[in-house]
């Protein structure tokens, strides 16, 4: 039978390495098992989809995450182990609490080792101390941002990282970051299947920029949306406060205008939104910015981070992770606006809000609470069963299996074509193109 193939995607992409048959009957009792031939069904587009009788002609499909009647490792014998890396998101304490919740009460394991500051706590040269986890010590921590286990950026090298989880005998180790974490995950594993180990690496995906692929969306954002509402709405009170008053905020989105633009159609206050994926120009911009305030006498702007970097000229910069570093544009703009307007003898009040540090170190709210519960559970779920190198991903209202590399093979990104950014420009009035 020939193989169906869209998207440049294939039914094997979407298979999910095993360390081995799961036989052991799982301590689980009174919960709706998952059988590993329920799928999500992936589709790019719903428009594609005629009818919902032509679903099983679709070959794509996500395995659906959740508890197997079957486990693969014997939960007395097992010591697990968990990493965080890169930036400070709302909701990590909560996963980690949910990870270490499932498997003492859910599995019985009684070992579980969090590794201090990212991949650093793996590697021998840093002198980390594994941080023991218990259900004590993490009963009260998703009161609290950030992380207990601290984070870091960068790569370590990953013969050393194997080492230490070889000789700690950890069998199961999360890894709870973005791109880069998932990166580094993938290549433990191929270092651990090249040695022929035992030993699974799952990893739960954290970006406050919502930009992973074959991921409907990430813990934290719905946080980072709900504290932008706050912000926006002071940038607006400054505005109107003031004859030509601008307010300008500067949210989260390196690559991926999602916060933005969320935080644009939360806010029906908002005037311009600029996100990396939607090009401008600066004379456009500020042409139709001062349109804006001769008709209405103050505007509000959100821009995300990664937004018109093109057009500052700053010499090519890597931080430690190898993510290029962006330059201000929230300040630049400020500059440039402020310039604008006094060459043309407007007096214009302009105030300037980045956020950004604030919202990230904030703890999750309740929605982004329950979710990181359900990825912390599946994760444990999916470790257990003996699946590895993949991800917990949520697709289509479902909790599902999502492989590392088809998580990390792309960028997620707004579609300037599509139906959200359609509803940005509705929701501001700003002109369809500002090149």
């Amino acid at each position: 039978m020939e193989t169906k193939c869209f998207n440049n995607l294939c039914p094997k992409d979407f298979e999910i390495p095993k360390l081995g048959d799961p036989k052991i009957p799982s301590p689980l009792r009174g919960v709706q098992f998952v059988a590993d031939q329920d799928k999500v069904l992936y589709y790019s587009n719903l428009r594609e989809v005629v009818c919902k009788e032509t679903w099983n002609d679709h070959p794509l499909c996500f395995e659906m995450a959740g508890p197997r009647e079957k486990i693969y490792f014997d939960p007395s014998k097992l010591r697990c182990g968990i990493v965080t890396c890169g930036g400070l998101c709302p909701g990590v304490n909560d996963v980690i609490r949910a990870i270490v919740l499932s498997l003492f009460h859910h599995y019985g394991v009684e070992t579980v080792f969090g590794f201090r500051y990212g991949y650093e706590g793996l590697s021998p040269r840093y002198k980390h101390k594994p941080l023991e986890l218990t259900p004590t010590l993490v009963s009260e921590i998703h009161q609290m941002g950030g992380t207990i286990l601290g984070s870091s950026r960068g790569p370590q090298d990953v013969e050393e990282m194997v080492d230490t989880l070889e000789r700690m005998n950890i069998g199961l180790l999360f890894a709870i970051g973005g791109d880069g974490t998932l990166k580094g995950a993938h290549a433990i594993w191929e270092e651990i299947d090249k040695r022929g180990l035992k030993i699974a690496v799952i990893g739960v995906p954290k970006t406050i920029d919502n930009d992973i692929s074959f991921v409907d969306k990430s813990f934290g954002f719905e946080t980072a949306v709900a504290e932008s509402r706050r912000v926006i709405y002071s940038a607006h009170v400054e505005a109107v406060g003031f004859r030509y008053g601008i307010g300008l905020v500067k949210l989260m989105g390196r690559e991926s205008g999602f916060i933005a633009a969320h935080a644009t159609l939360a806010n029906s206050e908002v005037n311009f939104c600029l996100v990396p994926e939607v090009p401008f120009s600066l004379e456009t911009f500020l042409k139709a910015l001062e349109e804006r305030l001769m008709s209405r006498n103050h505007a509000v702007i959100v821009v995300a981070e990664g937004a018109g970097q093109d057009l500052m000229d700053r010499p090519e910069e890597r931080d430690a992770s190898g993510n290029r570093k962006f330059a201000d544009i929230g300040l630049f703009l400020k500059e440039k606006i402020l310039e604008y307007f006094k060459s043309k003898g407007i007096q214009v009040n302009l105030k300037y809000i980045d956020p950004s540090y604030t919202i990230r170190s904030t703890p999750a709210n309740p929605h982004d609470s329950v979710f990181c519960l359900l990825l912390g559970h599946n994760a444990v779920h999916a470790g257990m069963a003996g699946r590895t190198d993949m991800v917990v991903g949520y697709w289509n209202g479902e909790f599902t299996h999502v492989p590392i590399p088809l998580a990390v093979s792309r960028r997620k990104q707004i579609d300037p074509n599509g139906r959200l950014w359609s509803s940005v420009l509705e929701a501001t009035g700003q002109p369809t193109s500002m090149l």
